[in-house]
């Protein structure tokens, strides 16, 4: 059994209430409950955090670096603007997966760089809340 680690950036506590037209109705409850399903049904544990800040989401990834296999993340908004994250990120050894539950190529411009995925071994994005369940597929066939 191997430690998955789920990282969530800012505002997805919002889930369910912000933007429901664009994230849907399900809350960051209901993505903890998916993830730990699906890490259940595949023999891994899993860790699964939230946070609004920016320091907190780098000390979990450096955290990461001892403790899990495989990191999937959700950087929400840090994705467009965190080279800080993007460097905690590449110290991980481990795959790492990049999840976000819109399309963000289909949103606003500057929504369509990401720092993550050019050190992601997987992008997910657009499959809702689903892309979680893909996400921890995806780096639990490279442990």
């Amino acid at each position: 059994m191997a430690l998955i680690t789920i990282l969530n950036g800012p505002n997805l506590n919002l889930l369910g209430k912000r933007e429901p037209e664009i994230y849907g109705h399900a809350t960051l409850d209901d993505v903890k409950a998916l993830c730990g399903a699906r890490c259940e049904a595949l023999g891994h544990d899993m860790r699964f955090l939230q946070s609004n800040a920016e320091h907190e989401l780098i000390d979990w990834i450096h955290t990461a670096r001892d403790e899990a296999a495989a990191i999937v993340i959700n950087p929400a908004a840090f994705t467009h603007t965190s080279v800080a994250l993007r460097d905690a990120l590449s110290a991980f050894e481990g795959p790492i997966a990049e999840i976000h539950i819109s399309n963000v190529h289909a949103r606003e411009e500057f929504r369509h760089h990401s720092y993550v995925s050019a050190i992601a071994d997987t992008v997910i994005c657009g499959a809702g809340i689903a892309g979680y369940g893909f996400a921890i597929e995806a780096v639990a066939a490279k442990i």
